[in-house]
């Protein structure tokens, strides 16, 4: 029989100089989580099954778990039976899919983030004024999609420096620029410098467009990245933001950096000859896999994770009014 004398494990050289970094802030940003929200109060409110137009989120585990609740998700709402609910994702949407939904008597609940709303609002103030817009962004994300479709006369796709060239406009003095919400930050300016080059009575909008948790989470990254051996990102590849901070991660000194759903796609040839590890998540990660991944680590030999703080968040937006009008409704029924 063996006595545990209170004696502290030894540990070999190799596992005494590992080290584990979390980011902070990490995972759900106000605009996520107000979506998720939206999907399950819709869910407790009318029942299932209720549609939801593309991914409410771009996590595939977050989009899994509200199917089990009885979501059911579509790519065009021609999938969604007339006068059923549907809620529009975190993405946002353009005008023709409103008129569209209107035409088909659906319901609907719009949980687009606010701060993709307030990009939509900036682009219709600058189509009002005539200006030709350059939008920053990535071909074919949903976000791009619902912000062109605002001012399609007026909104021409930039996606990086390398097409900046190639821009054509009808006054070189009335041009502004817009952006994804989800870009990198410094990326998004270095084509923001360029293209002021060609243009430079350039408009910027009244304030940067990608959000503050994409920001602070870019900074959180380069904070936890610049020594690490290993930076491992969780979220889904679907998320722009979640791509976005491996690449930000290595230009910021990490040896490598690989993005997972979760710990089952971590591969243990990364940890070959790793000390240092940290780990981060994109804005639609939930913690639970974040912690799996913590986990994985600590069944290897890496200690407790370090939490790095870059900044505060207590942002919280409110639910849609429609939603809130219902469960009002339904409150004194």
């Amino acid at each position: 029989m063996s006595t545990d004398l209170g004696t502290p494990a030894v540990l070999s050289p190799d596992e005494a100089e590992r080290a584990v970094r979390l980011a902070a802030p990490r995972g759900y940003c106000a605009g996520v989580d107000r979506a998720v929200i939206t999907v399950e109060k819709a869910l407790d409110l009318y029942g299932a099954p209720v549609y939801v137009r593309k991914q409410i989120v771009h996590n595939k585990h977050v989009v899994s778990n509200l199917e089990g609740r009885g979501a059911i998700f579509v790519e065009e709402l021609d999938e969604v039976p007339e006068g059923r609910t549907v809620v529009f994702s975190a993405h946002g949407v353009s005008p023709a899919v409103h008129r569209q939904a209107a035409d088909r008597g659906l319901k609907t609940i719009d949980a687009t983030c606010p701060l993709v709303t307030k990009v939509h609002h900036e682009a219709k103030r600058f189509a009002g004024e005539d200006y030709d817009i350059l939008l920053i962004g990535h071909e074919g994300h949903e976000e791009v999609e619902g912000t062109a479709g605002e001012a399609p006369a007026h909104i021409q796709l930039v996606q990086g420096p390398d097409d900046v060239a190639g821009i054509e406009v009808r006054d070189p003095e009335r041009v502004a620029w817009l952006s994804q919400t989800t870009l990198s930050v410094d990326e998004t300016l270095e084509t923001v410098a360029a293209i002021r080059e060609r243009f430079p009575a350039l408009l910027d909008p009244p304030s940067d467009d990608i959000c503050y948790a994409t920001q602070n989470r870019q900074l959180a990254v380069k904070e936890i990245a610049h020594d690490a051996d290993l930076v491992i990102v969780v979220g889904s590849g679907n998320s722009s933001n979640s791509v976005r901070l491996v690449e930000v991660a290595l230009e910021s000194g990490a040896k490598a950096s690989y993005r997972v759903d979760d710990a089952s796609e971590i591969d243990e040839a990364w940890l070959e000859g790793v000390s240092t590890v940290s780990v981060t998540s994109g804005a639609s990660v939930p913690e639970d896999l974040v912690d799996g991944v913590l986990a994985f680590l600590a069944e290897r030999g890496y200690p407790d994770a370090q939490a790095v703080h870059t900044a505060e968040e207590s942002l919280i937006f409110a639910l849609p009014p429609e939603l809130r009008r219902d469960m009002r409704a339904a409150q004194k029924a």
